[in-house]
């Protein structure tokens, strides 16, 4: 995989990662606080936890495509914990340099 797909790869699965954040945390507002349903826990949950697990094979896979320092790529990879933290990483990459393809290639 080249660098550019792999920046593109990277960006897509953050903002993917942070969507189903937003559908799992609805689900968990719906089954927790009115206690009127658990569809969307059941729907969300296993979808988040796959783009989950996808955001941390592309974060790495990107790491090392992009030659990140150790520390870069351990603040992608703590960026998937809380939510929506995979895009402001995203964004603080991209303003930073570290989402260049051109200085990896």
């Amino acid at each position: 995989m080249n660098p550019r797909t792999a920046v593109q790869l990277f960006r897509a699965v953050a903002v993917a990662e942070a969507i189903t954040w937003v559908g799992l945390l609805a689900g968990m507002y719906v089954k927790y606080v009115p206690e009127t349903s658990e569809i969307g826990v059941k729907v969300f949950g296993p979808i988040h936890g796959a783009v989950f697990v996808l955001y941390v094979a592309v974060a790495l896979l990107t790491a090392r495509r992009l030659r990140w320092s150790p520390g870069t790529t351990l603040l992608a990879l703590v960026a998937s914990i809380p939510p929506f933290a995979t895009v402001v990483f995203e964004i603080w990459a991209r303003r930073t340099g570290r989402l260049e393809a051109v200085r990896a290639a």
